[in-house]
């Protein structure tokens, strides 16, 4: 159950947290959530949440005839695939010789291919605005991985069998249609003289404004790219693996984003639902969980908990940002970490720590804190991990 903070004299609504320990400077924004006049119901704060722009990673929030760019993100559409293959077994040297192979073929960081991929693989709607200026480059970005905290894994499954899993978004796509909404959002706000301080950094849009419009279809647009890229990468993985383990099987992939606003139905109203490092966990919707290098991910189906908007954790959630990791996290310790395990991993210098497991909370506690949001299907330990 969530822990509940609604103080009349500081809030407009209640805030309900899935987590007991919150920085401060995350648990501020989720206070500036709750005194937006359009938001609806309460903030609903999953428990991997920590400190974004604007709206902390992990949060959810309802609002009523607005949307807001910074509550979706840089990364709109960013999310997790997952397939299940017919293999039980893997070797290191198999491992190895599979990641080699798919370093030839995903592009990392930020690197993209040197030739335009097929035109059928990108969103069918026809693209607009920055959409339609970024559509170029965007040909070279699908089927790319991108960095920070974006993976591709190899997984042993508690049900026996190997999985691949990939995170990724919508590369350079996102991040400039977010920049660019979010900039208009803030001009139209000085100009009505919005009652949202500027430095809150949750400019907003109105839904049936042409601004607000074009945004949402721009978004989707996003989110479907997203999907597209995600979906590319998994396929020349699938190559990869056909050529080092020739008898292999998948099945279907497993996709969930969790960097969006929808429109949902909610305590008797329609609101637009946005989930910022945050994932759809309606009854029976199989979504996926991931931890981090060394600990274990999560496929799971959600439980439809009202409360937190049908929504669960996107992840483990950071517990150091990126400078704080690499300042004082043990290098040696982290590899052994890794070593100990036998995961073939991606830290090799200073410079990795920032996505070393001592950055991450403990994904079992947060399972744990949210087991009224889903339920476990599959338990999957990381075998080989490649890195943004």
């Amino acid at each position: 159950m969530p822990k509940v903070i609604y103080d009349v004299d500081k809030q407009r609504i209640p805030i309900k947290l899935w987590l007991e320990d919150i920085e401060d400077g995350a648990m501020e924004q989720i206070m500036n959530l709750a005194n937006l006049p359009f938001v609806f119901k309460h903030v609903a704060v999953m428990p991997d949440s920590h400190q974004g722009y604007g709206m902390p990673i992990g949060g959810v929030l309802a609002t009523k005839g607005y949307v807001i760019p910074n509550a979706v993100g840089v990364d709109i559409g960013c999310g997790m695939c997952a397939i299940k293959t017919s293999m039980q077994e893997i070797t290191i040297e198999q491992i190895k010789e599979i990641m080699g192979k798919i370093r030839k073929v995903v592009p990392v960081g930020f690197n993209h291919h040197k030739e335009n991929q097929d035109e059928s693989l990108m969103p069918q709607t026809e693209p607009i605005g920055v959409c339609n200026r970024e559509y170029s480059r965007a040909l070279k970005q699908i089927g790319t991985l991108g960095g920070g905290n974006h993976f591709i894994e190899l997984q042993k499954g508690s049900d026996g069998f190997i999985w691949v899993m990939i995170h990724s978004g919508s590369r350079n796509l996102g991040k400039q249609v977010a920049d660019y909404y979010n900039k208009i959002a803030v001009d139209i706000n000085e100009r009505y003289h919005s009652v949202v301080d500027k430095k809150q950094e949750l400019a907003y849009l109105p839904i049936n404004s042409p601004e607000g419009d074009s945004y949402l279809t721009e978004m989707q647009y996003c989110v479907d790219f997203a999907l597209a890229n995600r979906k590319l990468m998994m396929e020349n993985i699938k190559a990869c693996v056909y050529e080092v383990i020739k008898e292999v099987s998948f099945e279907p992939m497993i996709n969930i984003a969790h960097n969006y606003a929808v429109m949902e139905h909610h305590f008797d109203s329609d609101v637009m639902i946005h989930r910022k490092g945050a994932t759809l966990a309606r009854e029976g919707t199989i979504g996926i969980i991931p931890g981090s290098q060394g600990t274990k991910s999560y496929i799971v189906k959600g439980l439809g908990n009202p409360e937190s908007f049908n929504s669960c954790s996107h992840g483990a959630g950071r517990k150091m940002g990126r400078g704080q990791a690499i300042k004082n996290l043990n290098l040696a310790e982290e590899i052994k970490k890794l070593n100990d395990q036998n995961i073939v991993h991606a830290i090799r210098s200073a410079q990795d720590l920032d996505e070393a497991s001592g950055a991450y909370k403990d994904i079992d506690v947060v399972m744990k804190n949210q087991s009224d949001l889903v339920e476990i299907v599959v338990e999957l330990n990381p075998l080989g991990v490649i890195k943004g």
